[in-house]
């Protein structure tokens, strides 16, 4: 076994030990410490596990990818996220936090009706497993790299682990979990960056010495006929106006994840859930702010290793990375004159850019120690998402679908937990087949999450918020015209399901259709509120309650039942 490996094995056993204990110890029998884990957890402690839930394989693995290869352009997934951050703990998490429930999909049916409720559970359910399918794509690609598996093996590994922790502890196992793994993670990733600006910097600050090397970057990316790394607009047929599509459709996106939000449930106070989300975003910036770095050095290491080589006399870190078949060399007699991530394009060298940070101390000549380690970041990066996401998956089926509609709140707690850890076994076994084709790179594949959250429900809960004429035949017009509309492009446009893929309609991408999709979203759901009956006194009593912390939330019987009057009195109304 090579040093690489047995590092990698080292790290992962140590690393997976410990998030297994936290859950086995974390282990919960009530629904309560299930969902919301009987929001007892310290804002310090929460802040970590959004960090983590929230920074998934996209953003460990992908984004920097992404940033090398396009250079300007990546910043767009910078931009989009930790701006849609910043709207998510502004507009939305103290003001759900308050209403006090257990899921998006119930305060979306106390605020609305009982047809709103399994509209946003559905849409919940499918925002939550494409995010889960890009979690499956990063985990198997550790695995396949670092432990030698094939590559159906390692995206089904990642899987079983991921199932076998999440449904022990629900939140409450799920959230110390994710506090160990946001350390893993940002200790992986931050030693290598480091090493790597010292060594080629002679400054051990990736945030400020990358800065030195991009005159150099830029020339040698010209050479091999790639675009200037600091040329702004140039991967996009869209140009400017997809730039702005994707970063809007990233920021609302972000601030509509059922995943990230259900996390604000967990504090005890409103008080808490503010201050989560500060430490949240303190302990996200410290990833986001090295990504550039990151993202530069490995791709100015990649270029200078690779030109002017043969098949003979590349790099050493090619070979095991081309085995495991992210690299591909199409030039075996000949020299090596350019390089690329798409496997349609012809280059003499194909490089994955699930692979670039990954690869990243291996390209900068890291002991393996640090590899191993880096293995060990990837791994807690994709597992921490993917278990928030099954959460919400579960949560869905068993609360808001079973236990609320089915059996009319009758059902006991020991029979919804186990239809939530059901639906968690059902949803990752089609993860894992979708996780073995995945329709684009992880980071791509998780911007369609994010496009889909943006159309469904950042329209709906901003409205819900903060327009008390918003009923609940509007609301759920607006969640499924938003779904149809930027899932129908996605299809369009991506090569998934047998479909060819076609040309995007005036450049836009089909990760920012989801900014016109939120547009549609609230047009619709505004028209369609005015056309039909306002909200009983009931529901906008709840909405003046939610928006001033000095009042006091009115009941949840109260509300529940002013929805379902509401809804029944939407019905009358279209039927008249």
């Amino acid at each position: 076994m090579d040093q690489v490996r047995l590092w990698t094995y080292v790290f992962v056993i140590l690393t997976f030990g410990i998030y297994i204990t936290i859950a086995w110890r974390s282990r919960v029998k009530e629904t309560k410490e299930f969902y919301v884990a009987s929001r007892g957890v310290n804002p310090v402690a929460n802040g970590a596990a959004v960090a983590a839930d929230w920074m998934s394989a996209a953003s460990f693995i992908g984004m920097a990818g992404m940033v090398a290869f396009l250079g300007s352009d990546g910043s767009v997934y910078l931009m989009g996220w930790t701006g849609g951050y910043v709207l998510l703990a502004l507009l939305l998490a103290p003001y759900l936090r308050k209403w006090g429930k257990f899921t998006v999909p119930e305060f979306v049916g106390d605020r609305y009706s009982d047809l709103v409720r399994v509209v946003a559970a559905v849409c919940a359910m499918v925002i939550s497993f494409t995010y889960v399918v890009g979690q499956m794509t990063g985990g198997g690609v550790v695995f396949s790299r670092f432990l030698g598996l094939s590559a159906e093996w390692a995206v089904i590994a990642t899987g079983i682990v991921i199932f076998f922790y999440s449904v022990l502890g629900g939140m409450k196992g799920i959230t110390y979990t994710q506090v160990a793994q946001y350390t893993v993670l940002i200790v992986a990733y931050l030693i290598p960056a480091v090493a790597v600006a010292q060594r080629m910097t002679n400054i051990p600050i990736p945030q400020i010495s990358y800065g030195s090397i991009l005159s150099e970057l830029d020339a040698l990316r010209l050479e091999l006929g790639l675009d200037r790394f600091t040329e702004a607009f140039v991967g996009r047929d869209g140009g400017q106006l997809d730039v702005l599509l994707v970063t809007a459709s990233l920021m609302l996106g972000t601030a509509g994840l059922p995943h990230v939000i259900i996390r604000f449930y967990t504090t005890r106070t409103v008080r808490g859930a503010r201050f989560s989300a500060f430490w949240a975003l303190l302990f996200i910036a410290l990833l986001y702010l090295t990504a550039p770095a990151v993202g530069a050095f490995t791709n100015l290491n990649l270029l200078q290793g690779a030109k002017g080589s043969t098949e003979a006399d590349l790099p050493a870190w090619i070979a095991p990375w081309s085995e495991a078949g992210y690299v591909t060399v199409n030039a075996p007699d000949g020299i090596i004159e350019s390089v690329s991530n798409a496997a349609d394009s012809g280059a003499d060298l194909i490089v994955s850019n699930d692979i670039l940070v990954l690869a990243s101390p291996e390209i900068g000549g890291m002991p393996a120690p640090i590899i191993g380690l880096m293995a060990a970041g990837g791994m807690a990066a994709a597992l921490s998402t993917a278990a928030g996401l099954l959460l919400v998956i579960a949560s869905a089926a068993s609360h808001d679908i079973y236990f609320r509609m089915v059996t009319k709140e009758k059902a006991p707690e020991k029979q919804q937990m186990l239809v939530g850890r059901i639906a968690m076994a059902c949803a990752l076994v089609v993860a894992i087949f979708a996780g073995l084709n995945p329709p684009a790179f992880v980071a791509q594949v998780v911007a369609f999450a994010f496009g889909l959250a943006a159309s469904t429900f950042f329209p709906i809960l901003i409205l819900g918020i903060f327009w008390k004429r918003a009923n609940g035949t509007g609301a759920a017009a607006g969640m499924l015209t938003g779904l149809v509309f930027t899932g129908g492009y996605m299809l369009y446009t991506l090569e998934v399901f047998g479909l060819s893929a076609n040309e995007h309609i005036l450049g836009v991408s089909p990760e920012g259709i989801g900014a016109i999709g939120a547009v549609v979203n609230f047009a619709v759901t505004i028209v369609v509120s005015k056309l039909t009956r306002p909200p009983r006194p009931e529901i906008q009593e709840m909405v003046e309650s939610i928006r001033y912390p000095a009042q006091q939330a009115p009941s949840a019987e109260r509300a529940a039942e002013g929805a379902a009057s509401e809804g029944a009195a939407s019905e009358g109304s279209a039927e008249r």
